[in-house]
């Protein structure tokens, strides 16, 4: 049917108006009316039926197909939006036919169409991105890069020409004047300044490889200690180990300073580092006694044999007065202790030995000599690490006294009652 026969059909009831005795500009009116009703109604009973015809058309398509990008394009409706075009291309034939006695009229049509066909291909392209990244997070080749922001980015590349394009339509402006391209890349700048910081962060972030989704991380200005579980344009999502959130903004990864525990996951072992603090008062020299008593201790007996031969072979050599243990070279409770430490890790199974092992004396302090265990688990995962750890120093704790050794504490108030009765 050509654009004569439907002009003929369109004016059919104009005709029966005017012949009925009606005003020629009031049936001109009313028959425009009954046109865009029409032309309504069967706009919206197409666009139902076309939609409804190609969602299932794709489903049935994505359940036969292997891949998985088709599954994804009908979860971001896609097949819903490019439906939309053949009722839009209806009403944009038809819409010269039906308005044509009233060209303003006609005119803001115009526009209002080329505006929704704009947003429409905004839609589209959203739809085919959002698809893009859903099935890119099913690679584990891509799954912990930050696929948000890139999308975000071209989103906003999308909707800023839609914006041009829109304004061109309800001004008349060409989007190619330099004029309007300086205004609108001021306004941009001004609006979209964290966008934009969040943008350049997120590409050194993916280039530089400083945070994967999945790494664990430490932020203390904000908060955060937990996995990263997303990264966009503007924000870090970061589940805490208390599963609460914390939003970082990405440019503070770059500006900022925070930890990365990455590293540890990868290497070989989790360090352990912590001290026991011993009571400076109860150091003291050994004498023959405390060392018989000492070689009970099997880890060391060897260590005390072999050190206290060298030790008495010295002092014969410098002909050392021993009637003075200060005199000459001897034996420490807390040397022994640190020779019992350093034996017990390499007993240890649950301590790789391959990496830094070390139980070194750091300087006093108020609170006594630290003694630092310093060595790296095999067992990275959180939980069997603080029990690793604690067993440890559950054993060294509890063999300090066996070397006449105390471990710091600050008293409590039952330890000053205790005082006070004594003196009292």
């Amino acid at each position: 049917m050509d654009k004569e026969t439907i002009i003929e059909y369109s004016c059919l009831l104009q005709n029966v108006f005017i012949n009925e005795g009606m005003n020629p500009a009031l049936a001109t009116a009313l028959n425009t009316l009954i046109n865009i009703i029409i032309v309504g109604v069967v706009v919206f009973v197409l666009d139902i039926i076309i939609r409804k015809f190609i969602v299932q058309a794709f489903k049935a398509f994505s359940v036969k197909t292997k891949t998985t990008f088709d599954d994804y394009l009908v979860q971001s409706n896609f097949p819903r939006f490019i439906a939309h075009f053949v009722p839009l291309a209806v009403v944009w034939y038809l819409t010269p036919i039906v308005l044509l006695e009233y060209p303003f009229i006609q005119s803001i049509a115009w526009v209002a169409i080329n505006i929704y066909l704009v947003i429409l291909c905004a839609l589209v392209v959203r739809s085919v991105l959002r698809t893009t990244r859903n099935y890119l997070q099913g690679k584990e080749r891509y799954n912990d890069k930050p696929l948000d922001s890139y999308i975000q980015v071209l989103m906003i590349f999308v909707w800023g020409i839609c914006l041009f394009l829109i304004i061109n339509q309800l001004t008349g402006y060409s989007v190619t004047s330099l004029a309007t391209l300086g205004a609108a890349s001021a306004v941009i700048l001004l609006i979209f300044k964290d966008t934009i910081l969040g943008f350049v962060a997120s590409i050194q972030v993916s280039v530089n490889d400083i945070v994967r989704i999945g790494d664990w991380i430490t932020f203390s200005k904000y908060g955060a200690d937990g996995y990263v579980t997303e990264i966009n344009l503007a924000t870090v999502r970061v589940q805490n180990f208390d599963n609460t959130y914390t939003t970082i903004p990405t440019y503070s990864l770059i500006a900022d300073s925070f930890q990365n525990w990455r590293g540890m996951q990868e290497s070989k072992g989790r360090r352990i580092k912590r001290s026991i603090y011993i009571k400076q008062n109860s150091i003291k020299f050994l004498s023959a006694e405390d060392l018989e008593e000492l070689k009970k201790i099997q880890l060391i007996k060897p260590y005390i044999e072999h050190r206290q031969r060298d030790v008495e072979k010295y002092n014969r050599m410098v002909e050392a007065d021993k009637s003075l243990l200060v005199n000459g070279r001897n034996q420490t409770n807390l040397g022994i202790f640190r020779k019992y430490a350093d034996a017990l890790l390499h007993e240890n199974p649950a301590i790789n030995k391959d990496l830094f092992l070390m139980v070194r004396h750091l300087a006093p302090t108020d609170k006594g000599i630290p003694i630092e265990i310093f060595c790296f688990s095999y067992d990275k995962n959180w939980e069997n690490y603080e029990h690793i750890q604690a067993d440890i120093f559950d054993h060294l704790l509890a063999a300090v006294p066996y070397f006449g050794l105390e471990v710091f504490e600050s008293p409590s108030g039952s330890d000053l009652n205790k005082i006070l009765l004594k003196t009292t």
